[in-house]
């Protein structure tokens, strides 16, 4: 028996007359009308948003609604909030069409992406200078959320095997990081029961530096954070120095503490851009570093990477050994069916740019970061939070001025009318009290796309500073989420 749609028989209206009676009849979420130029005869010219349609419809009318409704998400390259890939080129774009129906975890069926997947991981390990690159562990992964999580997973279970082997209680685990780390991590110590210990940013420590680092460690510290580009303003932290700290408490103390790098952003910059600059596997305390293959791996959304210096650092009741679809295989992972394209995404990029082309490319959008940021330091409303010197991520603050009628929030939505999605919002504890606005720029964010903000920023600015009276708003507060 057909269902019926609450208001009547309204279900697939075929005509106006119908439709009008169908959307009058007060549909609980709405429905969308079809343009008739798509709408073919004997095919329904409204969809209800809250109930699956009772019959088919041609695939070029279902394209055209999908099409039409995604269209309004606006466009990803002027979105200068996210770190997230949002182009790639036209020979990607068919090997990801090729590509798509791969299952990542299905290796006994897809045995050239799970190849492919140990070439990409092999050659960060080698990137990264693993002592021994061969010897290293890793695996891929949906993003860098999941990566940090298997990152933390394996200092708290190495802990734990640690602390029991010593007949000592290892039910009260905790993890230190900066207050300004990515949600990610504060999911990770929810969802398993580790006690977050925050080290707190301020004016004089704008990032975690190591300082005071003893106050927060103790012998149920599973390991300790280090952010290679921290999300709120793209700073790195000194993950030397952060070591120095450590080795300096297992002196004094005999704590030997490790450090897992979310390098979500800078694990794919600093290698080319600041290749000096240790952070990596070259200190020893380093175990685990995670990036983001869908940040500046420039790669569409939908991989990160995890890896360890070596098999010793991952715990083997980690992995599990699993009988699918004809095959056993090792996993590690916190998804099971993903897809696998974006890994084979990532193996185009690195062969396609190699060392020299993805220098370029990092290189490129460094030198554009730079030189927007200089553009608004030199601007009398603003004063530079940082200059976007490390990855290409950069913030800034109002200029103290009493007379002005705007704020940050105000020009975030003066920028938004012009198609540019800038965020303002307050750094974290004991900063909240500041608030920056902040831009990544990404590959596709050239130097005319450049210069094309900067004007529109100037004249956001203008009309701002020629106001009489503040804005109005019910209130002023960031939709940005971290």
């Amino acid at each position: 028996m057909a269902r019926r749609h609450p208001a009547g028989n309204f279900k697939n209206p075929k005509s106006f007359k119908d439709f009008k009676a169908f959307k009058d009849a007060g549909d609980d979420i709405g429905s969308t009308e079809i343009n008739p130029i798509f709408a073919r005869p004997e095919e329904a010219t409204a969809f209800s948003k809250s109930h699956m349609p009772q019959s088919e419809s041609l695939p070029e009318t279902a394209y055209q609604v999908v099409h039409d409704e995604a269209m309004l998400d606006g466009n990803a390259r002027l979105n200068l909030a996210t770190f997230v890939g949002t182009w790639m080129d036209e020979r990607a774009n068919r090997l990801y069409l090729e590509s798509a129906d791969k299952n990542m975890i299905d290796k006994d069926e897809y045995p050239k992406t799970a190849e492919i997947e140990t070439h990409c991981w092999t050659m960060l390990a080698d990137l990264w200078h693993a002592p021994d690159p061969g010897k290293a562990i890793g695996t891929s992964t949906v993003g860098s959320s999941e990566a940090c999580m298997l990152g933390g997973l394996a200092l708290k279970r190495r802990w734990q095997h640690e602390r029991k082997a010593a007949g000592k209680p290892a039910d009260r685990p905790n993890l230190v990081m900066s207050s300004a780390v990515q949600v990610c991590w504060e999911k990770f110590c929810n969802y398993f029961d580790v006690e977050p210990r925050y080290v707190p940013i301020s004016r004089e420590h704008k990032v975690f530096d190591g300082s005071d680092l003893a106050r927060y460690v103790d012998e149920n510290t599973i390991g300790v954070v280090a952010i290679m580009g921290v999300t709120y303003t793209g700073m790195y932290e000194p993950v030397k120095r952060i070591a120095a700290a450590l080795d300096e408490i297992q002196r004094t103390t005999g704590l030997d503490i490790k450090i897992h790098v979310d390098a979500a952003s800078g694990g794919m910059i600093a290698p080319f851009i600041q290749p000096e600059l240790e952070w990596d596997f070259r200190i020893e305390r380093v175990v685990s570093i995670n990036t983001s293959g869908h940040k500046y791996g420039l790669v569409y959304p939908g991989l990160g990477w995890a890896l360890w210096r070596s098999k010793e650092w991952l715990p083997s009741d980690l992995v599990f050994t699993v009988s699918y679809l004809g095959g056993d295989m090792p996993t590690f992972a916190l998804n099971f069916s993903r897809p696998g394209t974006q890994v084979l995404l990532q193996y185009y990029m690195f062969l396609r740019l190699g060392f020299d082309g993805y220098r370029r490319v990092q290189q490129t959008l460094h030198d554009v970061a730079t030189y927007v940021s200089a553009q608004i330091g030199k601007m009398d409303d603003f004063t530079l939070w940082n200059d976007g010197s490390d990855i290409p991520v950069f913030a800034w603050t109002l200029s103290e001025r009493p007379e002005r009628k705007w704020d940050l929030y105000d020009l975030q939505d003066r920028l938004r009318m012009k198609g540019w999605l800038v965020p303002a919002y307050p750094l974290p504890a004991d900063l909240t009290d500041v608030t920056v606005q902040r831009i990544v720029v990404r590959d596709g964010f050239s130097h005319d796309l450049a210069d094309a903000f900067l004007e529109d920023l100037r004249t956001a600015v203008n009309y701002l500073d020629g106001l009489k009276a503040p804005m109005p708003s019910e209130s002023q507060h960031s939709g940005f989420h971290h």
